[in-house]
């Protein structure tokens, strides 16, 4: 099954500087995805983190790891492995309390996986320790060769009770197994030392071949070591596909949610546009109401002015008639002064004409 993700949250990841060992460096421009990943093919546990494709949080939980809160949204662990101590900054104190407890549980989980793992290893290597013993070649003992003491013949005992032989026919049979049992203890002595020299030069031929075997073990794990880290780059690249499906989700929908927004802007911008022109209409209508008004205002103040002489002149004509109205008031009295005047001038015609 690979790498499974089972927990994510998001975080700023920083790392400490390498030179003072005591200033964070941040290794995210913002907050990124930070999850938990378990891998059950060897039954390890990480921590991983990618900044667009590249990785940087790639830490493997061991027992010893422990994870400190130095302030309310802010943790840290330290990572012999990679050398190097993270930092996450959270966005909230909660989002640091339910990662903190995640790393507690899954430290526990590797130190139990630890322990099983190491037992399983007793338990393979106890038999092969019992059986090694038997494997190797025991000494070549007479008893190994010949038989024990119970089983092998002694001269001149025989096996079976049989009559007894005359004492000189006895002597020769024991001189004759005596010199049989000489030549086949030389025979083995002859075929134990052949043994031995094959042996030793077996021995030997294996000694330089234990040091040309372990030169190619060396090289050999050299060699599992660099594939071994290539393994944990692709892992590290291929375990993540989960979390960059997520991230592109999240991209997708940020995307549609940005292409929505700018739809609606470019709606506004039209709404606007067809504002600006009917701005435009209006200006225009303005100003030519302003040219109409600047007209009119030319004309009023013609108007007025003719007006005003109107206005002077009307005055002057009152003026004038006033003067006339005067001019006839003094015509008139004088008239009538006149007219009385001839009145008593004709009343003292007629008495005089009368007297006469």
């Amino acid at each position: 099954m690979g790498e499974q993700p089972i927990f994510s949250t998001r975080a700023h990841v920083f790392q400490i500087d390498p030179n003072t060992k005591k200033n964070w460096v941040p290794t995210s421009k913002h907050a990124v995805t930070v999850s938990y990943f378990y891998d059950n093919t060897r039954n390890v546990y990480r921590i991983i983190s990618l900044d667009g494709t590249k990785a940087i949080i790639n830490s493997t939980i061991t027992p010893n790891m422990t994870f400190t809160k130095t302030s309310q949204k802010f943790g840290q662990w330290a990572d012999s492995r990679a050398n190097t101590v993270y930092g996450l900054g959270f966005s909230s104190e909660s989002n640091l309390a339910k990662f903190a407890e995640k790393f507690a549980e899954f430290k526990e989980a590797a130190r139990l996986a630890k322990e099983k793992s190491q037992e399983k290893m007793e338990l393979t290597s106890s038999p092969s320790q019992e059986s090694a013993p038997g494997d190797l070649l025991s000494p070549l003992t007479p008893e190994s060769v010949n038989g024990t003491e119970d089983e092998r013949v002694r001269p001149g005992t025989p096996q079976h009770a049989e009559p007894r032989a005359e004492p000189s026919q006895n002597a020769l049979l024991f001189s004759h197994s005596s010199s049989n049992i000489n030549k086949h203890w030389e025979a083995e002595l002859e075929a134990l030392k052949g043994n031995n020299a094959k042996l030793t030069a077996a021995l030997l031929e294996s000694t330089a071949n234990v040091k040309q075997w372990k030169q190619q073990l060396a090289a050999y794990q050299e060699e599992a070591e660099r594939l071994h880290k290539r393994v944990t780059e692709l892992e590290c690249v291929s375990g993540q596909t989960t979390v960059i499906k997520s991230q592109k989700t999240e991209l997708n929908q940020t995307i549609e949610e940005l292409e929505s927004a700018l739809r609606a802007k470019e709606e506004e911008l039209e709404g606007l546009k067809a504002e600006v022109e009917s701005t435009n209409d209006f200006r225009s209508q303005k100003d030519f109401l302003t040219q109409k008004l600047q007209h009119t205002e030319s004309m009023n103040q013609a108007l007025e002015a003719r007006l005003s002489d109107l206005e002077r002149r009307l005055q002057s004509n009152q003026q004038q008639r006033e003067a006339f109205r005067r001019s006839l008031r003094q015509l008139l009295e004088l008239l009538d002064g006149k007219l009385f005047e001839l009145t008593e001038l004709r009343d003292a015609l007629g008495r005089i004409i009368e007297s006469s």
